[in-house]
């Protein structure tokens, strides 16, 4: 008797504890671990309203003198609810026909960097595409020290690209001082997602010392591997951060031209959370 008392305290005393985590766990929106080790260490859920939050969140300006190096037609604008704005439970950055700062479109360029920087781990992101042409959403991560110098030697992860031209075709892709489209050797995959526009999907980095993949809902489609070479074709060994923007035209996204009859247009984020 004494034994089954015990035993029925301690099923009782492990229900309360499983219900205490259930608990818990409603702060974030369901997801599975891929490691039983792994730790959320960064998310934004957007559970709040207004300009995204300025504690996880930059806009980043900086190019917009320059087009970006891409020839962009897009003037990336800085705190205007019109071009990135939080409500409902997500992230909205849209892009618009509107004359602005010399420019005929704006969008919103978000950046992590300063407030999230991480080397290695997993990067989930579960967004909504804009479509039409001349769209060029991203999810993709930057060196935040460019210790091996500009770009591309310090290195561009790519997580997922889409152009409006293009359509249902996510792109994955690494850019380094060995492997880049300027010499003609970037190392890229692509997946036809036909619901892209119309559905969320998550998109996935799982980054380590040893390679790089990219998944969609789970589904690897791209691996770039360490070579052991040196920083030349592998310099993701230092800290990365988060960009999530809409590019309009440009030297990809502009190949064939603008239709300005679809905006205003829109890429909806549901969720950002980043696992070491």
């Amino acid at each position: 008797m004494k034994i089954m008392i015990s035993q029925l305290i301690l099923l009782i005393s492990l229900a309360v504890i499983a219900q205490g985590c259930g608990e818990k766990e409603t702060d974030f929106k369901p997801h599975k671990l891929s490691s039983a080790s792994e730790i959320l260490v960064w998310s934004d859920e957007f559970d709040y309203s207004g300009l995204p939050d300025a504690a996880k969140w930059s806009f980043d300006t900086d190019g917009n003198a320059s087009g970006w190096g891409n020839n962009e037609s897009q003037y990336y604008t800085s705190g205007r609810l019109e071009n990135a704005e939080v409500k409902d439970g997500f992230l909205y950055i849209t892009a618009r026909k509107e004359d602005f700062e010399g420019f005929s479109y704006t969008s919103a360029r978000l950046r992590t960097r300063g407030k999230g920087d991480w080397l290695y781990g997993r990067v989930e992101v579960r967004a909504k595409l804009p479509d039409g042409r001349g769209m060029w959403p991203a999810i993709w991560m930057l060196p935040t020290d460019w210790a091996y110098g500009n770009w591309p030697n310090s290195g561009e992860i790519d997580i997922m690209e889409n152009v409006g031209y293009d359509p249902y075709r996510i792109v994955a892709s690494v850019h380094t001082e060995s492997f880049n489209h300027s010499i003609g050797t970037q190392k890229s995959a692509s997946k036809t997602v036909t619901s892209c526009y119309s559905d969320f999907h998550v998109y996935e980095l799982q980054w380590d010392s040893k390679e790089i993949r990219i998944y969609v809902d789970k589904i690897l489609y791209f691996t770039f591997k360490n070579d052991g070479s040196g920083y030349k074709a592998w310099p993701f060994d230092k800290r990365f951060h988060l960009l999530l923007n809409i590019a309009v035209g440009g030297s990809w996204g502009g190949q064939q031209g603008i239709d300005d009859s679809i905006f205003p247009r829109q890429m909806v984020v549901d969720y950002v959370r980043v696992y070491h």
